[in-house]
């Protein structure tokens, strides 16, 4: 356990951090999921419309620095040629 003030503070800005960074990456993989999903169903016009809100969520986390740019860049080429695929 941290015994000086500035270490308890560092405890509690990591936990807050930590929560953050988790409920972005978990928006993240929510919204691949939806473009992967309408891939697989065939829907082409609500794949790109999708798509469109991955790469949001993607640019996003990387400017909270939750994600590395060179990622969130293949992420976003994996999911474009997928849809492009269609």
């Amino acid at each position: 356990m941290a015994h000086s003030v500035s270490a308890k503070k560092r405890i509690l800005t990591a936990e807050r951090n930590r929560e953050r960074n988790q409920a972005v990456k978990s928006r993240v993989k929510t919204m691949t999921k939806k473009v992967l999903v309408t891939v697989e169903n065939k829907e082409i016009e609500t794949a790109k419309a999708a798509l469109s809100v991955a790469y949001k969520e993607l640019d996003k986390a990387v400017s909270k620095g939750v994600l590395k740019a060179n990622t969130a860049s293949r992420k976003k080429a994996r999911l474009a040629a997928k849809v492009n695929a269609l």
